[in-house]
């Protein structure tokens, strides 16, 4: 542990402190290039048009992009996240990383091993983490598309990688995988700047888990720039509890903070509130409405800690499209417009 504490440290030439800390407006688009080739046409006043296009228009200064180590059923290899960060890239958008360190979907409630490395053992599973870190931060740094944000696990509030990960019982397990990612940042990079190091819970209304995880979190020293927090008001408590917890985090922690996955639908969806009214009507603008607010309560984060939201899936078909940005016929609906008055001189 004392070794990989060292190696990780070195890591000083962060992006954190090279580049200005601009306000982050970002989308996680990961479905985006699989929609489009399958022949899906985004438009805006009924004019079709990319939606990376669409959402830079509009502000959208970030793309989120998952990785899954060897996916069956989804589209997120590497050399799709690569073709897709590249789309992003020459449209001037930066790119934040999302390792899950899985075949599938990495969450507060499932996080599976990748098939590959099921039988390692713990030092086996630090060494796999670091190695295939490194490499594919390589391979990005090759096609020109450095990541400029890397976040280590998705919703890793119960740990990852379980059971060796699993969290409470194996902290020690946990942190080493942890520092494991971000040495392999670090061995991928080359001679580039250090892409700054999110971790991310999925607690943005609930400031006692807040509290207790990164409490823990930094008694082991691990060297991170950035809080991603998830922000699903059905799951994750009101804009008061958001609120207070922006602040705590704010007051108690040097990092900045960012909303890194919040949605909301534009129909009424079985998913959220099935016997009570919502914050906002289930409608096209009381989506707009709370991406609004979300937004505000960031932005008023004391200290100037809140760095940014990112939006969940715009791009989403299937049954969760009230989520995304569009309509059945994939018109762009009002929250679209939430940034431009940030943008407009």
């Amino acid at each position: 542990m004392r070794r990989a504490i060292l190696v990780a440290l070195l890591g000083l030439a962060t992006l954190a402190e090279a580049a200005e800390r601009e306000y982050a407006v970002g989308a996680d688009v990961s479905f985006l290039r699989q929609v489009e080739q399958q022949g899906v046409k985004f438009r805006e006043n009924g004019v079709p048009k990319p939606g990376l296009d669409i959402l830079r228009d509009h502000g959208y200064g970030w793309v989120r992009l998952r990785l899954f180590n060897s996916p069956k059923s989804l589209p997120n290899n590497l050399e799709y996240t690569i073709a897709l960060a590249r789309d992003a890239k020459q449209r001037g958008m930066k790119f934040l990383l999302n390792y899950h360190y899985s075949d599938d979907w990495a969450d507060p409630g499932k996080q599976f091993l990748p098939k590959a490395w099921e039988k390692h053992s713990h030092a086996q599973l630090v060494t796999d983490v670091y190695e295939y870190t490194r490499d594919t931060v390589a391979a990005f740094r090759d096609a020109g598309v450095l990541p400029d944000m890397v976040q280590i696990g998705n919703e890793v509030i119960n740990g990852m990688m379980w059971p060796d990960g699993k969290l409470p019982e194996n902290w020690d397990n946990f942190a080493a995988l942890i520092y494991a990612g971000i040495n392999g940042v670090d061995a991928g990079r080359g001679n580039n700047p250090r892409p700054e190091i999110m971790i991310h819970i999925d607690r943005g209304g609930d400031l006692p888990a807040t509290r207790a995880f990164y409490d823990k979190l930094n008694s082991y020293r691990i060297p991170f720039d950035v809080i991603g927090q998830s922000y699903y008001p059905w799951w994750h408590g009101n804009l008061n509890a958001l609120r207070a917890n922006m602040e705590f985090m704010a007051r108690t922690y040097p990092q900045d903070i960012i909303v890194v996955e919040a949605a909301y639908h534009w129909q009424p969806s079985q998913e959220a509130y099935k016997n009570k009214p919502g914050p906002f009507a289930e409608s096209p603008e009381g989506q707009r409405q709370f991406l609004d607010e979300v937004n505000r309560v960031v932005m008023e984060t004391p200290n100037g800690r809140g760095r940014g939201v990112f939006w969940w899936e715009p791009a989403v078909t299937g049954p969760l499209t009230s989520r995304g940005y569009f309509d059945e016929q994939h018109n762009v609906l009002p929250v679209i417009t939430v940034f431009d008055r940030f943008e407009r001189k």
